[in-house]
């Protein structure tokens, strides 16, 4: 039995098998409204907060 995730875009279920080029995503649309969200800079990759090598005591 295939494992089962659910559509980041939708939220349907979407068999995660490799005849599913769309994966993880259910459908060609779905994976680009998620591509136009990254392009629109809708998403960010969270920021950690470090200190500068010049700013450590």
């Amino acid at each position: 039995m295939p494992r089962v995730v659910i559509c980041r875009t939708c939220g349907k279920p979407v068999a995660w098998i490799p005849e599913n080029a769309f994966r993880p995503f259910c459908s060609e649309r779905c994976r680009n409204i998620d591509l136009g969200a990254w392009a629109a800079e809708e998403y960010r990759v969270p920021e950690q907060n470090k200190p500068l090598p010049d700013e450590q005591q």
